[in-house]
């Protein structure tokens, strides 16, 4: 067996057998991995806390054979505790959460996800922010990440950078007014919109939220990141409201 060890986060977790669990944790150089954690629902196990759902940490797994992991050891280093105290902060974490499982697989450098991942919770966690909006600038962070940027240069279809006033789900970018009336599908975006899937795209990461948007453009730019994920994933995603 060969000892790891590792930082990642807890995206699911499973009783197994009667006090153990199998987590699936999200790392940034092994990818998304299953690592089996045994006795972690013990009321005195040093496991406990390190496996709940969104517990991100440093870990010790032992590996066994054929990818497999068990946790030996773990040191807490961010729990999101405000996650967990508010109903509607966890439901828009478990959201993103889906998305990222969906998007990760093993032996997958996933650093960039991992990242994305962490500074979305901690904004969701310690700020005021509206969480549609921070559900939406990592929707359109991660499309870039995962090879699905859209062109925000020019419009996609005549190259001209001027009039850049709607978004093409089906050619994937901005698109000018007159291209626009030739593409149905073409959505009209104000500047604040436009603005804002450009930042969100090419901002550093630690200031990727640090902008605002009034209660219309935020509107439109939740519409335009939520369908081009829903599109370029091939599936819909939604915030599971109580």
């Amino acid at each position: 067996m060969k000892t790891l060890k590792v930082n990642g986060i807890i995206i699911a977790e499973n009783n197994s057998n009667d006090f153990d669990k199998m987590v699936t944790m999200l790392t940034p150089n092994l990818g998304k991995i299953g690592c089996s954690a045994r006795g972690a629902r013990r009321s005195k196990s040093q496991l406990l806390a390190g496996t709940q759902f969104l517990c991100f940490g440093e870990y010790m797994l032992f590996k066994g054979g054929q990818d497999t992991y068990s946790i030996n050891s773990c040191e807490t280093i961010e729990m999101f505790y405000n996650l967990r105290t508010d109903l509607d902060k966890l439901l828009y974490a478990s959201h993103i959460t889906k998305i990222i499982s969906d998007v990760t697989t093993e032996n997958q450098n996933s650093f960039h996800i991992l990242k994305l991942f962490l500074n979305t919770l901690y904004a969701m966690s310690e700020t005021d922010k509206d969480l549609d909006f921070l559900t939406s600038v990592f929707k359109m962070r991660l499309m870039k990440i995962i090879g699905f940027c859209p062109n925000v240069n020019e419009c996609v279809s005549c190259h001209k950078k001027e009039n850049l006033n709607y978004f093409s789900f089906k050619d994937n970018g901005f698109k000018c007014d007159d291209c626009a009336k030739l593409d149905t599908g073409a959505f009209e975006i104000s500047e604040a919109t436009r603005n804002a899937i450009i930042y969100s795209i090419k901002a550093d990461s630690k200031k990727i939220f640090s902008f605002n948007l009034s209660e219309k453009s935020l509107k439109e730019f939740e519409i335009v990141s939520r369908l081009y994920l829903n599109e370029k994933l091939e599936k819909e995603y939604k915030v599971e409201k109580y």
